[in-house]
């Protein structure tokens, strides 16, 4: 899998995990390939369901959040799910701060996210 964007894209089960590979998340050039990434493994794949892992992430910048909300809208397209998983005490409060977690889901871990969105409960 392509990871110049410090993103690894692979399916677990029935949906695909996308996993940052760099504790902080703020080169523009990196973010704007991982959202082509995204984008271009939505378009070929459509997968139903994405979680977003962000174990050993602890900064990330507001590009990110641009990045999250774009491909929440192309899985929303063909009815596609996506959680998050693994934040960080700071990085939970991002969340907060800007209200979106008021739109996403968010679980403890990779493996409680895909066995809720697994069975529905988003």
């Amino acid at each position: 899998m392509d990871t110049k964007a410090g993103l690894d894209i692979a399916t677990e089960g029935n949906a695909a995990v996308a996993s940052f590979k760099s504790p902080c998340i703020s080169d523009v050039a990196e973010i704007t390939s991982a959202s082509a990434q995204l984008k271009q493994y939505i378009e070929t794949n459509r997968p139903r369901r994405i979680v977003f892992d962000f174990d050993g992430v602890k900064f990330f910048s507001s590009q990110v959040l641009g990045l999250l909300l774009e491909t929440r809208a192309r899985l929303e397209s063909h009815s596609g799910q996506m959680a998050i998983t693994s934040l960080s005490p700071q990085l939970e409060r991002v969340f907060k701060i800007t209200n979106l977690d008021k739109i996403f889901s968010f679980f403890p871990d990779r493996t409680t996210a895909l066995q809720q969105t697994a069975s529905g409960h988003n």
